[in-house]
């Protein structure tokens, strides 16, 4: 028999938190989640995610979801300045 494989134990089962499969409150987690990637995140919602992140599976495949496309995002987009012609424009019809 093989030595290496331990079979869990009750008080072993016990002792580690299980993780959730469904959220009840995933709203109002997506929006903690996109302030956080914001960086606009209170520090309550901040503690409230972290608390909840090591427990909640929907939760933490949503944050890497959400991470992986604002990263690629960024990465993909090119960020250039607005040609000076078209934003004297943009200003003349605002102020008309």
């Amino acid at each position: 028999m093989n030595e290496s494989i331990k079979t869990p134990s009750v008080t072993d089962e016990a002792s580690t938190p299980q993780m959730k499969t469904k959220c009840e409150h995933h709203a109002e987690c997506m929006k903690v989640i996109q302030a956080i990637l914001d960086d606009q995140a209170t520090e309550a919602e901040k503690d409230h995610f972290r608390e909840n992140i090591d427990k909640c599976i929907p939760c933490i495949e949503s944050y890497n979801l959400e991470k992986c496309i604002k990263t690629s995002l960024a990465d993909k987009i090119a960020k250039k300045p607005c040609p000076k012609n078209i934003l004297n424009t943009i200003i003349s019809k605002i102020n008309s």
